[in-house]
């Protein structure tokens, strides 16, 4: 069991991926509108999709000249939208309790 879950850690362990993942639990998303809500460049947020699609995190829909990015399916939905709300509800740790 652990085994198979590494490669899906490690698609999520990269900042940009889970930036991606939890941009993509709101809605779905082309590559133009990932870019352009994340404020990173087109070839870096595909090379990130490649790794997100290979972990069989995400989905591709053609949608006339583009493809449509979204999670795939409620396994990966469900914990993605709650380390969102975690991100958006947690108070900010200023710093360790080594810190005295």
């Amino acid at each position: 069991m652990a085994h198979s879950l590494v490669p899906v850690l490690k698609a999520i362990s990269d900042d940009y991926r889970l930036a991606i993942l939890l941009t993509l639990s709101e809605e779905s998303k082309t590559v133009v509108e990932l870019t352009e809500h994340l404020g990173i460049a087109q070839p870096l947020v595909s090379h990130h999709l490649k790794a997100l699609r290979e972990a069989s995190l995400i989905t591709v829909t053609p949608e006339g000249r583009s493809n449509r990015y979204s999670l795939c399916c409620d396994a990966v939905s469900a914990p993605i939208q709650l380390l969102s709300r975690l991100a958006t509800s947690s108070p900010k740790i200023q710093g360790s309790t080594h810190d005295q």
